[in-house]
């Protein structure tokens, strides 16, 4: 993998830097993302690995003030060049919170939303598709006979998939997950591993999450960000999950994976 160039990479951050206002949150970031893997970022409370992934689509951008230094690349395309359309970016590159967000309206006009947005379909290709991303998201069975209802009558696991299968309805390339799971209960969190190891085949998935257990069971690859002396995020290392949670090249990740600090 070593020999893959900058384009056919998902993402790919080179020296980046990432700043609130004067802040620095994040230091000289490198980072490799591999179409058709599972990227977990793991770290302690503060590392800024939330900073990292709203870099990559610039959804930061729109919660404050984030300024970024360096590189990042999407399939070998610089996201901050002036000449990026961030809709479409946002479009390629879609995002699911850590606590589920869906917009007050029916199940299927959530799932609907960014289709409309993004481009003008026939209300029955709308069905085809709000119907295949809600299967995508193991939630059609569960809704279909209330599609109509609200989405906030839904219970929080099935709010947090209904959210999936609103970013997957406008079939992007990556899908960024912050905490997806730290909400919810464990047999819906279950339902959610069980849907990114499912959604692997056809999506580039990156996730935020402080259970290093999920990150071991449904990540490819895994990356371990943490602090220097002066609060400042940097990534310490990224490999291969089994060698991140198995035998580490740095002292600092295995103290973190085998529970030292953290």
């Amino acid at each position: 993998m070593t020999s893959t160039s900058q384009s056919e990479l998902a993402l790919s951050a080179q020296n980046m830097d990432v700043f609130y206002g004067d802040r620095k949150a994040l230091s000289s970031v490198s980072m490799a993302i591999y179409p058709g893997q599972v990227t977990a970022i793991i770290g302690p409370s503060g590392c800024g690995k939330s900073t990292f992934i709203k870099a990559l689509n610039r959804i930061g951008e729109l919660e404050s003030e984030m300024r970024v230094k360096g590189q990042v690349q999407f399939f070998g395309q610089d996201i901050y060049s002036p000449r990026v359309n961030l809709n479409r970016l946002r479009r390629q590159i879609g995002m699911v919170f850590q606590k589920p967000n869906p917009f007050p309206m029916s199940i299927y006009d959530n799932v609907a939303y960014g289709v409309r947005v993004f481009s003008r379909v026939s209300r029955s290709r709308l069905d085809e598709i709000v119907e295949t991303a809600l299967a995508d998201a193991a939630l059609w069975n569960e809704v279909k006979d209330n599609l109509k209802k609200s989405a906030l009558s839904l219970s929080g696991g099935q709010q947090q998939r209904l959210c999936i299968a609103r970013a997957l309805a406008v079939k992007p390339k990556v899908l960024l997950m912050d905490e997806p799971c730290s909400a919810l209960d464990p047999i819906a969190t279950m339902k959610i591993e069980e849907l990114i190891s499912s959604l692997r085949k056809e999506f580039t998935i990156v996730i935020v999450t402080h259970n290093m257990q999920q990150a071991a069971r449904i990540s490819d690859r895994t990356a371990f960000f943490s602090t220097d002396e002066s609060r400042i995020g940097q990534l310490i290392e990224i490999d291969n999950t089994a060698k991140i949670f198995n035998g580490a090249a740095h002292s600092r990740t295995r103290d973190y994976v085998e529970g030292r600090f953290g």
